[in-house]
């Protein structure tokens, strides 16, 4: 036998069905559990070292490794009380999706399928949501970071003469971009990928509202035109990563419209603020972009991984990413008509089905839903800010303009960067919360992100108590530290 199928499908159905009630319990008790739990060493080394399979291995026996190695290791997002960085939740019609998807295994990159229409659609819903055009194009990606590569090379190709940067590269050209301290380092990233070089972005300070200095972009620009650089992008951001600020796009989209910039918006997470009508007025602006990056794998709750890119006037994306090969060429029928392809769009030319599951969840909740879960989250959000801000031994340290709460345990005379850090590793051992860390203003910030819809006040709550206990024990320790005897004090002393 050649071929890969199984020789007896029934064993492998009640395989998969076994899987597929294991996965809903699983999701089903989350908060029975602990978020996230050590990988033992044993484990790890068995998972990092394991030998290349030359003979087959029957698929129940890696469904146990799996069960007992694997899904109690995870990295616990699903859970909530994971609050650190920015992740989202997952649901369990999204996953049911990927199942869907993986079994028509399509390769969305081009041709006539309907594969290709759904990600049409959710393109346009998606255009919708964010009040762009219905003709914008867009493509879904593996998350942000690409989406904003993919807008800052379209971007520069659609600068005078930029077609030629395709051939010729970008040379002496001096193209300069714009973007706030506060941007995400996917950004910076994007120039050097695209091989403009970190030193063509420019870092604009931020204001006390951790907000674009829309006064020090303004001077920027003026003085790279007065010094004979080429000023092409400005990016604004909404929902930055470390507070949840959102730029003034607004006024970013003036400026850029005054002096011929591409307007992006890097909305990683913050623009999907835009489902909320509550929301959407801290985020006036963001339509006006050229340009905007977001994923559904955040706020929107869809499996990892689910970026999408979308770009204003059709046409520049393609300007910037189609090739033109023979053992690609288009036809007027059959499979490989349907033009254009999505592969025309970035660049990848192997794309997998992402849209079916960003399909079923937009389908399955609706956008009005979504938008009273991203409102829930900011309400937990505000909650955890008043308890921060009703507890003497924490301070917060940063506005909550979204979902995203930064504080700290203040103390005594304390090395508090790292007490705090070390009670931030307390919480992720004890299993009952995963905040991450972060700086603002200098100093080391607990940062909780409620991004998970399943987070609820009762959960922030929670990971406080479990906070302030675990800062109170360290501080009893510190406490007899001071005045515990050392081998070389004299007798008697502190005693």
């Amino acid at each position: 036998m050649t071929g890969l199928d199984p020789d007896d499908w029934d064993e492998l159905r009640g395989l998969g069905h076994r899987m597929l009630d294991d996965m809903f319990d699983h999701l089903a008790g989350l908060r029975d559990g602990p978020v996230w739990r050590k990988l033992p060493d044993d484990f790890r080394a068995g998972l990092r070292d394991q030998p290349l399979p030359t003979a087959p291995t029957a698929p129940q026996a890696l469904y146990e490794r799996f069960r007992d190695q694997v899904a109690p290791y995870a990295t616990g997002n699903t859970h909530p009380g994971f609050m650190g960085w920015v992740h989202g939740g997952g649901t369990a019609i999204g996953m049911l999706a990927e199942m869907l998807a993986g079994g028509l295994n399509a390769n969305c990159g081009g041709r006539d399928h309907a594969p290709v229409e759904i990600e049409r659609a959710v393109i346009g819903w998606a255009a919708e949501i964010m009040g762009f055009p219905a003709d914008s194009s867009g493509l879904l990606v593996t998350g942000s970071s690409m989406a904003n590569l993919i807008a800052v090379i379209t971007a520069s190709r659609a600068t005078p003469n930029g077609a030629s940067l395709r051939q010729q590269g970008v040379g002496g050209r001096r193209l300069v971009g714009y973007a706030a301290e506060t941007a995400h380092g996917c950004v910076a990233r994007a120039f050097d990928l695209a091989g403009l070089g970190t030193d063509s972005l420019r870092i604009i300070p931020a204001d006390p509202a951790h907000r674009m200095d829309i006064a020090a972009l303004d001077a920027a620009i003026a003085a790279d035109r007065r010094a004979g650089f080429v000023p092409f992008i400005v990016i604004g951001t909404a929902g930055t990563v470390d507070t949840g600020a959102t730029d003034d796009l607004d006024a970013i989209a003036a400026i850029a419209a005054r002096d011929g910039l591409w307007f992006h918006v890097d909305g990683a997470f913050g623009a999907l603020a835009m489902l909320s009508d509550r929301l959407r007025p801290q985020l006036r602006g963001l339509s006006r972009a050229d340009s905007l990056a977001f994923d559904f794998h955040k706020w929107a709750q869809v499996p990892y991984d689910a970026g999408c890119i979308l770009v204003r006037e059709p046409g520049r994306q393609a300007a910037a990413f189609a090739q033109s090969l023979a053992y690609l060429s288009r036809a007027d029928r059959g499979l490989a008509a349907n033009a254009p392809w999505f592969c025309d769009l970035g660049p990848d030319l192997s794309r997998g089905f992402r849209a079916l599951k960003v399909w079923m969840t937009l389908g399955t909740y609706g956008t009005d839903r979504l938008g009273r879960m991203v409102e829930s989250c900011c309400a937990a959000a505000r909650h955890l800010a008043a308890r921060v801000d009703a507890e003497p031994m924490l301070e917060r340290l940063a506005p909550v303009a979204l979902n995203i709460v930064c504080f700290r345990v203040r103390t005594g005379d304390a090395d508090l960067d790292r007490l705090n850090g070390e009670l931030v590793k307390d919480l992720h051992e004890s299993g009952i919360a995963a905040p991450s860390t972060t700086v603002v203003g200098g100093m080391l910030a607990i940062r909780a992100a409620i991004v998970n819809h399943r987070t609820t006040p009762r959960d922030t709550d929670r990971m406080i108590d479990a906070l302030l206990g675990f800062a109170a024990a360290r501080l009893t320790d510190i406490r007899l530290a001071d005045v515990r005897p050392t081998d070389t004090d004299p007798p008697g002393k502190n005693q």
